[in-house]
């Protein structure tokens, strides 16, 4: 969430709803509490608290990617200027949906980890990951785990990041009606980000 913050710092002033560094302040600010109520076990404050976190983030990349293509056809900023900040967003997408598909998926973090720790496979969830099909033996070769595997936050930023640039999921399939849309909201934005924005940029070069 943090290195979602520092993307906007990097960002012109332009494309900032107030001065660049309000988002990272806001976003340390919301997540003392989120640890914090992690930590002492009150899963409800928890689960709020991070989807404020997720959904300001999610605002703040919203407006961004707006503000960058009401700018691109005015020529107000420098080609070099939009080609930096096209990239910058599109990091900043893969972050911010890989934290709303491990938020989202199989009732959210705090709830897989409390399967886990009762001993539950991880047999339902918005996504079939590969591990998922596999038996335990095959588990235990390949994938380092002793009984059954549970997604962690890498396998949802590697969701996201496949995502983006493919537009598409590769090797895992998508179940949830939710996560569809989300991964068509995801392929949109990065498509706008990526083929449009930054090809318009290279051709003002």
């Amino acid at each position: 969430m943090l290195a979602t913050g520092l993307f906007y710092v990097a960002l012109p002033d332009d494309m900032s709803a107030g001065p660049p560094w309000l988002l990272l302040v806001v976003v340390t600010l919301l997540l003392v509490p989120t640890v914090v109520t992690q930590r002492t076990g009150h899963r409800a404050a928890n689960e709020a608290f991070g989807y404020v976190v997720t959904g300001v983030l999610t605002a703040a990349l919203l407006y961004a990617i707006g503000r960058l293509v009401t700018l691109l056809p005015a020529h107000r900023e420098p080609p070099i200027v939009l080609l930096r900040a096209a990239a910058m967003l599109w990091f900043a997408t893969v972050l911010v949906f890989a934290l709303w598909y491990w938020r989202l998926d199989a009732g959210g973090p705090n709830s897989r980890d409390q399967r886990r720790h009762a001993g539950e496979a991880h047999t339902r969830g918005a996504f079939l990951f590969p591990q998922m099909t596999l038996d335990v033996e095959t588990l235990r070769e390949h994938c380092d785990v002793e009984t059954h595997w549970h997604p962690e936050f890498i396998d949802y930023l590697f969701l996201a990041f496949t995502a983006s640039t493919a537009f598409s999921p590769t090797d895992v399939p998508v179940l949830s009606r939710w996560a569809k849309v989300l991964m068509m909201a995801q392929a949109v934005m990065s498509l706008a980000t990526i083929a449009l924005l930054a090809a318009r940029a290279v051709n003002i070069l």
